[in-house]
């Protein structure tokens, strides 16, 4: 038998010089690409806050700190405390950070001080990828999705479950105080209130409390440690959440636009997202593609009115049988005439106006006259009064939107809006883990999720980063280490060599 050749570490093995972190780190690694983008950025200019002491240690540069958070949700590490052991364990990260290792408290005072300068990192994120050629401006997809907050569904407050419990509680005092007074005509001498009755009212207070936060909020449902979470669907069941919007430009699947909210649908964010993107690209996409979710006759206005272009998907309809053939878009309006056509072709006059909400301008009612002898009477209406269709102010902008649905080149771009958003989410959903969010309240959901797209952005700029850096180190043969790079001050390290530029 020969001997074993098998690799086995050397732990007598003394290095006669001590190893070049330099050379630990490869040419092409992310950490030197995160390293160019955020220096490459004016972080004054971003808003970023700089900590001064006099006394004490030297506070950690803003540029630090900044990549640390990056590195640590290109990742998947999310929380302060990993990130601090990172910093002492993850050689590329010990490489971008100089060898420094600020603790968890230092990274959690960087977030909750910056808040607003790191969502404005997405944004520099975005225009960069623009630069690269990565976004292409011909078609864009919104999209919503629900994420859990970090409180239970379990401890979440429900209106009708405190009202039943302060009946209950209300009950009991007023037993346990007819008890005392009962006990203090019997007995000589005052009678001490029990300690059962004093933790009732404790309770009866409490409830009270709750009831009044919901009142304030016109809320249902609410949870005591995260008030501004929402109930909403979350793997099939209902959890606080918050509803997390992107939009996704179709050539290279960047993320070019996004937010948090705490509002349970997306029938009031397509306008709202298609000004992210202007604001982050100074202009928005030949065509926008969003699903039925988003069919809202004010936001198909506004869009218009803007000069927005949209393809929005039919909404789901409701109301019984106000479907198929008797569905409200099958009814025509004549504005000249006044009056709205049913697809049997009878008329429905004007009834009157109707406010439809606070902030909202009223719609036009018209009802049906003839109903009483309309054979398909039950087919369309269940009402008594006869069938009733409402015109709003939108309505033009509604039947151009449904002409354009109509149109086959456009109805396959809105087909197209499964395969250019849905993956995005479900990556980061699947691949990147991030299911339930870490921190609460809605300001720090809006940062978390802004920083969430960001590294899922840098991991596309990173790829093409690694592309053209191996077309590049094509020039360099014998390919030389990375300390002997930097020794050398390459171009080839420097992303403002490749158009890398704010």
């Amino acid at each position: 038998m020969g001997m074993s050749r098998e690799i086995r570490a050397d732990y007598a093995q003394m290095e006669m010089m001590p190893p070049c972190l330099e050379d630990w780190v490869p040419l092409d690694h992310p950490a030197r690409f995160l390293r160019a983008f955020v220096e490459a950025l004016d972080l004054a200019e971003m808003g970023f806050r700089q900590r001064e002491s006099a006394e004490g240690a030297p506070n950690y540069a803003v540029d630090l700190l900044l990549k640390v958070w990056l590195y640590g949700y290109l990742k998947r590490l999310r929380s302060t405390r990993r990130l601090e052991e990172a910093c002492r364990e993850h050689l590329s990260l010990v490489w971008l950070t100089g060898r420094h290792a600020p603790d968890h408290n230092t990274l959690w005072r960087f977030w909750r001080d910056n808040l607003g300068a790191l969502r404005r990192v997405f944004r520099a994120g975005v225009r960069v990828a623009a630069e690269q050629g990565l976004v292409g401006m011909i078609c864009h997809a919104v999209d919503g999705t629900k994420i859990a907050a970090v409180a239970s569904a379990r401890t979440t407050e429900h209106q009708e479950d405190l009202e039943r419990a302060l009946q209950r509680v209300e009950a009991s005092i007023a037993e346990m105080e007819a008890a005392v007074e009962k006990a203090e005509e019997e007995e000589a001498g005052e009678y001490a209130l029990p300690e059962s009755l004093q933790e009732a009212e404790k309770l009866r207070e409490a409830i009270r409390a709750s009831l009044g936060r919901m009142q304030e909020v016109e809320r249902e449902h609410l949870h005591p440690g995260e008030p501004e979470a929402r109930l909403m669907p979350c793997g099939g069941r209902k959890e606080p959440a918050y509803n997390a919007q992107a939009v996704v430009d179709a050539q290279a699947g960047i993320i070019v636009a996004e937010t948090a909210v705490n509002a349970e649908s997306d029938n009031q964010m397509l306008v709202p997202m298609l000004e992210e993107v202007k604001a982050n690209l100074g202009s928005v996409a030949e065509e926008t593609v969003a699903d039925g979710g988003y069919s809202s006759a004010g936001q198909l206005g506004e869009a218009e009115a803007r000069g927005y272009e949209v393809i929005v998907a039919p909404g789901v309809e409701t109301g019984g049988p106000h479907q198929g053939e008797y569905a409200s878009a099958k009814f025509q309006y004549n504005g000249e005439r006044d009056e709205v056509i049913c697809p049997r072709g009878e008329r429905l006059e004007f009834e009157g106006q109707q406010p439809k909400g606070p902030h909202q301008p009223p719609v036009r009612r018209y009802r049906c006259q003839s109903f009483q002898e309309c054979p398909v009477r039950e087919r369309c209406s269940r009402s008594k009064r006869g069938r009733q269709i409402e015109v709003g102010p939108q309505h033009a902008a509604v039947m151009r939107q449904r002409a354009k649905r109509r149109d086959p080149a456009k109805r396959a771009l809105l087909r197209r809006r499964k395969v250019i958003v849905e993956p995005v989410f479900g990556i980061l959903k699947q691949v990147e883990g991030f299911r339930r969010w870490t921190v609460r309240g809605l300001e720090n959901v809006r940062t978390q999720w802004a920083l969430v797209c960001t590294a899922y952005n840098l991991k596309k700029l990173c790829k093409a980063w690694k592309h053209r850096l191996a077309i590049a180190t094509v020039y360099f043969l014998p390919r030389p280490s990375p300390s002997a790079l930097v020794r050398e001050n390459a171009p080839l390290l420097r992303w403002s060599h490749l158009r890398f530029e704010f």
